[in-house]
């Protein structure tokens, strides 16, 4: 399966995110798998292994397309259908916008996984995430929506094929739907739209505002046996 063609040929996807690092049962993870559209495999600071461990455990449990959403040059596998190959646009660290993609380009492209090259965005989400905590990064304020905008353009003008507006795992504020639909108005690739989001009604009012792709991440691990109460929505 290719999916980018896949994301481009649908709307209103949900895409499970599901952290190495976070223990889960089989049962836990059918239930997520059999809810989502997209598993997102990733997390702040899992290593290799347990990268490759949940990859092969996904693909043993569904058919559904496997990709991984790397923290770190570590999360990398060939085993997953596709690799989201993002770069961090609202850092100011090199590290983190080319530094990191460097360290493991080769092995990227030798492999020859699919790579969509991804710009992703950290957004206030009314607490310090992990991505915060890890790269440094400052998130822009949801109130700027200018420099939100500014931000998601540049991203597709450097050859970004995907855009991400994250809040931050366990955020206490989602994205909201202004910042939403003012990026979607003005990009031309898909739009994921992640963190925070725990509710039926937060889910939809990001579709309605131009969400491609809804992650849910922190709320489905918590409460696996929900996921299908998401599903319903597609």
């Amino acid at each position: 399966m290719n999916v980018e063609q896949y994301i481009a040929q649908h709307k209103r996807l949900l895409a499970v995110l599901v952290d190495p690092e976070k223990p889960a049962s089989d049962t836990s993870l059918q239930m997520r798998a059999e809810a989502s559209d997209l598993l997102f495999v990733g997390g702040s600071t899992a290593t290799r292994q347990m990268t490759e461990e949940t990859v092969r455990r996904l693909k043993d449990l569904t058919d559904k397309p496997v990709v991984l959403f790397p923290g770190t040059p570590l999360q990398f596998t060939p085993q997953a259908d596709a690799l989201l190959f993002l770069s961090l646009l609202t850092s100011r660290n090199a590290e983190h916008l080319i530094g990191q993609q460097i360290a493991v380009a080769r092995e990227v492209r030798d492999s020859g996984i699919e790579t969509i090259p991804m710009g992703y965005i950290l957004l206030d989400g009314g607490r310090p995430s992990s991505v915060q905590r890890v790269t440094g990064s400052t998130p822009l304020p949801q109130t700027d929506i200018e420099a939100i905008v500014d931000t998601a353009i540049a991203g597709c003008l450097t050859g970004k094929r995907l855009i991400y507006l994250e809040a931050g795992s366990g955020a206490a504020v989602p994205v909201c739907q202004e910042v939403i639909q003012a990026v979607k108005e003005t990009i031309n690739v898909p739009l994921i739209v992640g963190g925070g989001i725990c509710n039926l009604k937060q889910m939809e009012q990001a579709y309605q505002a131009g969400a491609d792709i809804v992650v849910i991440g922190n709320h489905l691990e918590q409460h696996p046996e929900q996921a299908s109460l998401f599903s319903t929505v597609q």
